[in-house]
């Protein structure tokens, strides 16, 4: 008698999304399991991670999608005209590696991903047209090679100044210009009033942010940092009023945390401030090496964070092209991006946070092929020194085979600050 065995091939997007989704779970477990007292209401994060990069689950079937290569795109104006914004930057190394066979060794493992994931075609929500913003230079190289793969990527002029009248300028038309093309593509007119609505939500939704950083200003901390990043991750890509009310819920919580007094770290544990290459999901392999260390990242001065949430949109006329120019105004000014040729503000934002947060020292992560954060560590570290506050700087990518040695230099500069908090008392 024979019996006929049927053995289905994976394909490679198959093959794909299970590397990435053996590297989602991994990390959300960590998070779930790893860390005492789990705020509750993180589950709905947690269960979104999970949906999108294990199961593959779209989000925005009835939207127009649109794939943002950089901070730098408004989300403001994307939501006034009815779209939403898909932020593509990357945090997979299974993507990373797909990437690599389109870009040079030596760049960065982020980008290196984006295009990874564009050259497979492989999304749970695929962008229906992409804006590069001309910012560092290998994502201004990465939108070219992404066109080359079939989709659509307008590219938004993006000045290296922001000092000078000439980039405000410079910057308020791309930003006009950027608007004007959306709404053409959308089919979408953008008018005062559902920009003013926008410009509100987003508004709101980075109060919630600011709200939960008062918790990280105290003394005892009811949320861990590494739950920050993954909550800021999430407005990548989620709807915003399901951001807006999973935030309200956490904020909730943590009032009840800290009554019940359900913290999250020790009265020793060091408190860190985290700058550099942001933390992307699921590559949280420092700032979960940081915590697991007995550190706890209580603020950060990274574009998956901080700088996409601390300055708000300031509008003086509710009239288009005046809340236009407000928009491009908050993105320019605002930013502490090292792709600027000068920086001085990034500097004092870090010296601020640390003192703000009361944090014993400051970790500085450069993925290796990040020209910008590469070259501009040498400053941070001096002025660092100069102002007393400990910096450990740290060169690494999106392979999971440094951990030994990144562990080993985390723990002892977590012990160091230990040392140096009890030598003061």
């Amino acid at each position: 008698m024979s019996i006929n065995v049927s053995h289905e091939i994976e394909t490679p997007n198959q093959k794909q999304n299970r590397h990435k989704a053996m590297e989602a779970i991994k990390v959300i477990n960590t998070l779930k399991d790893d860390f005492k007292n789990p705020i509750i209401s993180m589950n709905y994060f947690y269960t979104l991670f999970e949906d999108v990069y294990c199961k593959n689950k779209s989000l925005h079937n009835d939207k127009l999608k649109v794939g943002t290569m950089c901070l730098q795109i408004p989300s403001e104006i994307i939501y006034a005209l009815d779209a939403v914004p898909i932020r593509l930057c990357n945090g997979f190394y299974t993507d990373d590696e797909i990437g690599s066979d389109f870009m040079p060794q030596k760049s960065c493992p982020l980008v290196r991903a984006t295009v990874g994931q564009f050259s497979s075609n492989n999304f749970n929500d695929k962008p229906n047209l992409v804006y590069s913003p001309t910012t560092c230079d290998q994502k201004t190289k990465a939108g070219a090679i992404i066109q080359t793969f079939g989709h659509e990527v307008i590219d938004v002029d993006f000045p290296r100044v922001k000092e000078s009248e000439i980039s405000r300028e410079y910057f308020r038309r791309s930003i006009r210009n950027f608007a004007i093309d959306l709404s053409k593509k959308s089919g979408n007119k953008l008018t005062k009033s559902n920009l003013r609505k926008s410009v509100s939500k987003v508004a709101y939704a980075q109060s919630l942010y600011h709200k939960l950083c008062y918790y990280r200003q105290e003394n005892d901390l009811v949320i861990s940092g590494n739950d920050m990043f993954l909550i800021t991750n999430a407005f990548f890509f989620d709807k915003i009023d399901s951001w807006i009310e999973a935030v309200e819920k956490v904020l909730n919580e943590c009032k009840t945390r800290k009554e019940e007094k359900l913290f999250i770290a020790n009265k020793i544990s060091p408190r860190i401030v985290y700058t550099g290459s942001p933390p992307i999901f699921p590559n949280y392999k420092v700032p979960l090496l940081i915590e697991q260390s007995d550190g706890v990242i209580v603020a950060d001065e990274t574009c998956s964070a901080n700088r996409m949430f601390n300055d708000r949109v300031a509008v003086d006329e509710w009239f288009i092209n005046d809340i236009l120019d407000s928009i491009s105004d908050k993105y320019l000014k605002a930013c502490t991006c090292p792709i600027f040729t000068k920086n001085d503000d990034r500097i004092r934002r870090i010296i601020e946070l640390v003192k703000t947060y009361n944090a014993d020292g400051v970790v500085y992560q450069s993925f290796a092929g990040c020209t910008v954060y590469e070259a501009e560590q040498r400053s941070v570290l001096e002025a660092m020194e100069k102002a007393g506050i400990p910096i450990l700087y740290i060169e690494s990518d999106y392979s999971p085979s440094q951990g030994g040695q990144l562990s080993t230099r985390i723990e002892a500069f977590v012990e160091s600050l230990k040392t140096r908090r009890r030598t003061k008392k």
